[in-house]
């Protein structure tokens, strides 16, 4: 097997998926590892990408199925496709020795959602009298109102919010810019920050960053992880609190209150409507809870 070759379809794959799809580092970096994975698969049977045929990659998956989790294994069927699809694409094969094969059955694993009720209890922790809790209050209005990523809350930048209409403008996964509409609330609650809190933290330096911690640096990820943790467990709340949590209650709350589903990708900046959808399978479940709990007659 020549060596080379395999390094080079490697690199121009991966160089793809970074360049011409924007996936993120992480993203790449785990198709990296399956692809190295199967690179030792094919460097232990003797052959190259291009000699691969749908018998081969069976065998491969099976020897899968005895060390991953049928996620991971689905992840790694995933990533065969889309490099042989590529190879496609390049001109290097004529047609994927992975079109045909199913990826395994994966059992539906829903996102954990508060009530909106809990929403309510956590919005009501921080207090607004004080610096940090001016601070935290905004914090979380703005993500449970928008539904950003914890990475790109504690990333935004002043220029990015516009309190008089009422939108901010993030960069999501593959540097891909959106506008989200904020509510009232989240306005109101953040128009109060940047008056008061925020020239607090500042102590008179500067910083193009909207949220802060107490050296007037940037708040990091793994700081509002354990603030938001704090007023979870203040709050009585038994689930496992999370930023993310809060993002899955916001689309599982405007799914349930009527909102589009696209509209609903859009806000949440995913890709595919499929990432959305499982959110439509949350509402359901909730909604049957309803009913079993409501119905004179579940």
């Amino acid at each position: 097997m020549n060596e080379n070759s395999k390094d080079v379809y490697a690199d121009q794959f991966l160089n793809h998926l970074r360049v011409e799809r924007g996936l993120s580092g992480n993203t790449i970096l785990a198709y990296s590892q399956d692809l190295e994975k199967f690179f030792a698969f094919l460097e232990k049977e003797n052959l190259a990408p291009l000699d691969v045929t749908r018998e081969h990659l069976s065998t491969y998956l099976d020897t899968l199925d005895s060390i991953l989790s049928k996620r991971s294994a689905a992840r790694n069927l995933s990533a065969l496709k889309q490099f042989f699809r590529f190879l496609v694409s390049t001109g290097s094969l004529e047609t994927s020795p992975a079109r045909l094969l199913n990826a395994p059955k994966i059992p539906l694993r829903l996102p954990s959602v508060l009530s909106t009720s809990e929403v309510e209890l956590l919005l009501a922790q921080p207090d607004p009298s004080t610096l940090l809790g001016n601070r935290d209050r905004a914090m979380l209005e703005l993500l449970y109102a928008t539904g950003l990523r914890v990475s790109e809350l504690v990333r935004l930048k002043i220029q990015n919010i516009n309190l008089e209409a009422g939108f901010v403008r993030t960069m999501g996964k593959g540097s891909k810019e959106r506008m989200v509409p904020m509510g009232a609330k989240a306005v109101d609650a953040l128009r109060e920050y940047l008056l008061d809190g925020r020239p607090g933290l500042l102590k008179r330096r500067t910083s193009p960053y909207v949220f802060l911690n107490l050296r007037a640096g940037p708040m990091t990820r793994q700081g509002f992880w354990k603030i938001i943790r704090q007023y979870g467990k203040r709050a009585g709340i038994l689930k496992q609190i999370s930023p993310h949590l809060l993002r899955h209650s916001f689309a599982s709350h405007l799914l349930e209150f009527g909102a589009d589903l696209r509209a609903v990708q859009v806000m949440l900046g995913h890709a595919d409507i499929s990432t959305t959808q499982i959110y439509t399978h949350v509402t359901r479940e909730r909604l049957k809870e309803i009913h079993a709990k409501c119905h004179p007659r579940p």
